[in-house]
């Protein structure tokens, strides 16, 4: 197979890459040692980033080359500059151990594609990764050295430079007074951030793109303590050595002139109306509220609130006009009254229930007792079976297939006597609190809380309400389809059929077949007869 290489070179302005020769020294040692040795460079990589990471374009463009077969080689001018974190130089190991990647050359490194030089070529990758780690927590730790001896740690903002020989902040002579203006500019209280920025542009000031300096930049050099004496390192203030440009008394006024002006503004809350979100309009979108202020010549006002589609199909120009609250409220309130249960219904209904729960109690234990039997049948056959196989009664194979046979059944009594226990009168708590639901639609519907209400009619209705010419109907098509409300069009019936037979009407005969009724789980009809 022929040797074809990709040359890479990378520097990066990371500290750790200051001893590192330039690109183009690189570059120039890299051509002469491909010259020296016969290599075929199919292409020449430059990438100027740091490799502390993963995620450089030029690295993985160059690894998905080689898997395409372009090159089988890479040349570069040490394994530093391919890799100074766990994940690349795990990718370049992969590849050679598939034999993608075939050969690795390094002036400043011998490497062979042998078990003996990836181990060596992975000693250098974890190399240069501690050489990393280790190298920032040395600047972290000269840099919290310079905090305590109160040297500035970072670059010199406006009216100071960082001197190059005592390293600490010194005051710029022709920038400084600018700088000082500026905060007693702002300190009047008659001047913007962006008059602040076009007083520093009209005297040179500017972005590396000749424009004034951004809104932000003005403020963050506002509140900046280093113009009086002090910096910020670390979310904390600590005094410094360098020469203060403002005096504090000055800093604090611009301080109070920024809390007055640039008070975070408050967004107005859009508290949703509580009976939104219940009621579709004919072009199927929600009914949504608006609150309108109407102010008279007297001076005085009253608000209304008007409930009206959000009109945002695409496809529908919708044309149904809003209606008042009073009113949208009353017809929600009409509709729930059809489903309010009398409270002598109510009664009986608890008294069935008080009479069905004894009766579930004593089947229940009649067929615990029962399933306790026959386990205690199966585990005494079980014992007699292990007496026959240990007097040599019976094969072992026979025994093994017997033995399978009784602890199947036994295991499928057990789980259905414990559902038995588990599941007596389940279905009474259930029950009983959509009575009390029945019964207190009398009481909610006519109350003025209209959290309570909204929660009543999504129980009653869900989203199957409708607004069509003002008026607040059922769709009766969508409410067909809601298995888990069937109870209360159940009751909604009986209640109609009560009302037209008048003296003759006999509860319980629509309704619910008694002795015994229970309150049917989701998915079920509803209320349904066990007898």
């Amino acid at each position: 197979m022929d040797e074809k290489y990709i040359l890479y070179a990378r520097k990066s302005t990371d500290v750790e890459d200051k001893q590192v020769l330039s690109i183009e020294a690189q570059m120039v040692e890299l051509r002469k040692y491909a010259r020296d040795n016969g290599l075929i460079v199919i292409d020449e990589l430059i990438e100027k980033k740091t490799a502390k990471v993963p995620g450089r374009k030029v690295f993985n463009a160059m690894l998905a080359r080689i898997q395409n077969g372009e090159a089988n080689g890479i040349l570069a001018w040490h394994p530093d500059r391919l890799a100074r974190n766990s994940i690349d130089g795990g990718q370049i190991i992969y590849l050679l151990d598939q034999v993608i990647l075939n050969y690795l050359r390094f002036p400043m490194f011998q490497f062979e594609n042998t078990s003996q030089g990836k181990f060596m070529l992975s000693i250098m990758f974890s190399q240069s990764k501690y050489y990393v780690d280790n190298l920032a927590e040395n600047v972290k730790r000269g840099l919290r050295q310079k905090v305590r001896r109160g040297e500035f740690p970072g670059l010199a903002p406006l009216g100071y430079y960082n001197h190059p020989k005592t390293k600490m902040l010194a005051v710029d002579k022709p920038a400084a007074p600018l700088a000082r203006q500026a905060f007693e500019l702002y300190a009047k209280d008659e001047s913007r951030f962006e008059d602040v920025a076009a007083f520093l542009y009209d005297n040179g000031v500017k972005t590396k793109g000749g424009k004034p300096w951004p809104k932000d930049k003005v403020k963050l050099m506002l509140i900046n303590p280093v113009y009086y004496g002090h910096f910020r390192y670390g979310g904390e203030v600590h005094e410094g050595k360098h020469e203060a440009l403002i005096t504090k008394k000055l800093f604090d006024r611009v301080q109070a002139v920024l809390e007055r002006r640039c008070r975070a503004r408050q967004k107005l809350k859009n508290e949703p109306m509580p009976l939104c979100g219940i009621v579709r309009c004919t072009c199927r979108m929600m009914i949504t509220a608006e609150r309108q202020v109407k102010r008279y010549k007297n001076g005085t006002s009253c608000a209304y609130v008007y409930y009206h589609c959000t009109r945002k199909s695409k496809t529908v120009r919708c044309k149904e006009p809003a209606v008042r609250s009073e009113l949208f409220d009353e017809q929600l309130a009409n509709l729930a009254l059809g489903y309010a249960m009398p409270k002598a219904w109510a009664s009986q209904l608890l008294a069935w229930l008080e009479r069905d729960e004894a009766e579930s109690v004593c089947i229940g234990e009649r067929q615990a007792n029962d399933l306790r039997q026959q386990i205690v049948s199966l585990s005494e056959k079980l014992e007699r079976l292990l007496d026959s196989f240990l007097e040599q009664d019976i094969e072992r194979a026979d025994y093994l297939a017997k033995k399978a046979k009784i602890m199947s059944e036994k295991k499928t009594l057990e789980e259905k006597m414990g559902s038995i226990l588990l599941g007596q009168n389940t279905w009474l708590e259930p029950m009983k609190k959509w009575i009390e639901t029945a019964v207190s639609i009398w009481e909610i519907a006519k109350s003025d809380d209209l959290v309570a209400k909204k929660s009543l009619y999504l129980e009653i209705f869900g989203l199957n309400l409708k607004m069509e010419k003002q008026k607040v109907g059922l769709a009766a098509e969508q409410f067909q389809i809601s298995p888990q409300k069937k109870h209360w069009v159940l009751l909604r019936k009986t209640k109609e059929k009560a009302a037209l037979a008048g003296d003759n009407f006999r509860f319980g005969s629509g309704l619910v077949a008694p002795p015994r009724l229970e309150l049917g789980t989701q998915g079920s009809s509803g209320l349904c007869s066990t007898s």
